[in-house]
């Protein structure tokens, strides 16, 4: 079918509100000041925050939360003036950014009450020209919270369309419950949380609306002997961000294609890298083993890490589940909401401090390289005495059921569009060339296992992100004769009719041997096919879920850069029975 390369439903989304009434949903300060001069930030200067840990249980039994979401102000650097934000807590005084991470056990049930206190106007520019969750009444800025790799009911799963705004005054199409049940049946491992508002996800992230969340399951972890408790296992949340000399977060207010999306641009990226709410911080260690949790939460930005010494990671786990046994490398590559858990024994340096750096181009991968700025993550200082220790990195760690190519049920094509306006500058994005609100195609069974070849005719890496689905890749393919079977694509949307058996036949690679375990979130290469194979049940058991996974509202997967799920690489997912 043909591809039109203007968004055709963003009138939707926008013909019930005046221009007043979007206009006092606009940013509310910070577009009059100029960009920081990062001259003037030192790096290094602030300690690591350990950031606030909330139970998500109470001994045996489940533990109910009311967290927050605050506009308040919060310190980046010590040489930056308060910035606005947006945080989850427990109260204002008590929020930040990132917000509380929360300990959940595995098989007790936390249930999560999240109260929007947010004010009528947002701190950064929206656009309304993308299909965007905009209130009735003005009552607030609209959120929903979505638990990232979390095996949980649709009506906890924060569904782009169960957003809804300060007091639950005014709530999306599908909202249900102002309470969300995390039953926490699945594998532990690494979540986190973040809002997931239709086509203000960027926006609402970058204010910071973000924190972490572990499962833990001490039968199963502790004879592991990894390094634990609060001073050696930390999460770090990861991200990049841009200021103006106010102190405000600065996002440009002007589109690459002003006259069809006068804000939106397809990918933010900031100057300044953060760690846990600090600008490139520094941290003591001792001369022993550390355990960390790394959550990319950047919007677009690909992160590489290394040690400028040649320290090595340990990685013990990807995204929400652990590997079968640990994988050593010089560097790992993140990209949007990947989560990498690595163990750095520090003893192991010559030198008595250590930088963890960055050098993923951005887009990833054909962009630009990176600056003095973001090149730099956080700084290590690491005190003289080596220490005796019993923690270890043990040889063999959770291996978990993996089905069979011969168990998959459906084998189902996914084609990744980018469109272009006249002057060749990206207008939105698409899934299978369809926009978010077409009929539900994607309707896999409960407890099926299904093959998915993803196709990438884009130029850019895409994070591909399944909600309740796990998936292992297998292999990624290279496309040969790339523009001629893109044009078919164009023209047809349909991988069989454009006889994609003949062109994925280019230069084959084989997965990470770090990426080789159940993942809720995986790379797609520019001009490739990638076959996963996904899982619609618990993994630890095959088991199917402990709860209706057929319910309303269902299900999405999207690209998980930001700025391509807001406009608009989201399609709806319905399992069935």
């Amino acid at each position: 079918m043909a591809m039109a390369k203007v968004h055709p439903i963003s009138a939707l989304f926008i013909i019930c509100f005046s221009l007043s009434e979007l206009a006092n949903f606009g940013a509310a300060s910070g577009s009059e000041d100029e960009l920081i001069n990062l001259k003037k930030l030192a790096m290094f200067v602030d300690e690591l925050p350990h950031l606030p840990t909330l139970l998500g249980f109470h001994g045996r039994n489940p533990q109910h939360l009311k967290i927050g979401m605050f506009l308040k102000t919060w310190k980046f650097h010590r040489d930056l003036p308060p910035t606005p934000v947006f945080a989850y807590g427990l109260s204002k005084d008590s929020a930040t950014v990132p917000g509380p991470t929360i300990e959940a056990r595995h098989g007790i049930s936390t249930y999560v009450t999240w109260q929007n206190h947010l004010p009528s106007k947002h701190i950064l520019s929206w656009d309304p020209t993308i299909p965007t969750a905009v209130p009735a009444a003005n009552h607030g800025v609209p959120t929903v919270v979505h638990l990232h790799g979390a095996i949980v009911e649709p009506t906890s799963d924060g569904h782009a369309t169960s957003w809804f705004t300060n007091g639950f005054k005014d709530k999306g199409p599908s909202w249900t419950n102002e309470t969300y049940h995390y039953n926490n049946q699945q594998h532990p491992g690494n979540l986190w949380y973040h809002d997931h508002a239709m086509g203000l996800t960027r926006v609402n992230l970058l204010a910071g609306l973000i924190g972490a969340y572990v499962i833990r399951d001490p039968p199963v972890e502790d004879p592991l002997r990894l390094p634990c408790g609060r001073e050696f296992d930390r999460s770090l949340l990861v991200f990049d961000r841009s200021f103006l000399s106010n102190g405000s977060i600065f996002m440009n207010s002007t589109g690459n294609n002003p006259s069809i999306h006068p804000q939106w641009q397809p990918e933010y990226f900031g100057d300044v890298v953060v760690v846990n709410g600090k600008a490139w911080p520094r941290m003591t260690v001792r001369r022993r083993k550390y355990r960390f949790r790394i959550i990319n939460a950047s919007n677009a930005r690909f992160f590489r890490f290394f040690f400028t010494n040649g320290l090595r990671f340990e990685q013990v786990a990807s995204d929400s589940a652990y590997l079968a046994k640990p994988v050593a490398s010089k560097a790992i590559l993140l990209a949007p909401s990947e989560i990498a858990d690595v163990v750095i024994d520090f003893s192991e340096s010559k030198e008595n401090s250590v930088i963890l750096a960055n050098d993923a181009a951005y887009p990833y991968p054909s962009g630009d390289p990176v600056n003095e700025a973001n090149s730099k993550v956080m700084k290590f200082y690491i005190l003289e005495n080596k220490e005796v220790e019993t923690q270890r990195v043990p040889k063999k760690l959770i291996e978990y059921p993996k089905p069979k190519l011969s168990s998959a049920s459906y084998t189902r094509y996914i084609a990744m569009y980018e469109y272009t306006s006249d002057i060749d500058e990206p207008t939105h994005l698409y899934i299978n060339g369809k926009p978010y609100e077409a009929p539900v195609t994607e309707r896999p069974k409960v407890g099926s296992t299904e093959i998915w070849y993803v196709i990438n005719l884009t130029e850019d890496n895409h994070p591909l992100h399944i909600h309740v689905g796990l998936l292992s890749a297998l292999d990624q393919t290279e496309l040969v004769q790339l523009e001629e079977f893109k044009d078919c694509m164009m023209k047809k949307n349909d991988a069989v009719k454009c006889k994609i058996e003949e062109h994925a036949r280019g230069k084959r690679i084989k997965v990470e041997n770090h990426e080789k375990g159940w993942k809720n979130v995986y790379k797609m290469m520019p001009g490739y096919v990638t076959k996963i194979l996904v899982r619609f049940s618990n993994i630890h058991s095959n088991a199917s879920y402990p709860f209706d996974a057929t319910a309303e509202p269902g299900y999405v997967y999207h690209c998980h850069i930001l700025d391509h799920e807001d406009n608009v690489m989201m399609r709806p997912l319905k399992l069935v029975e």
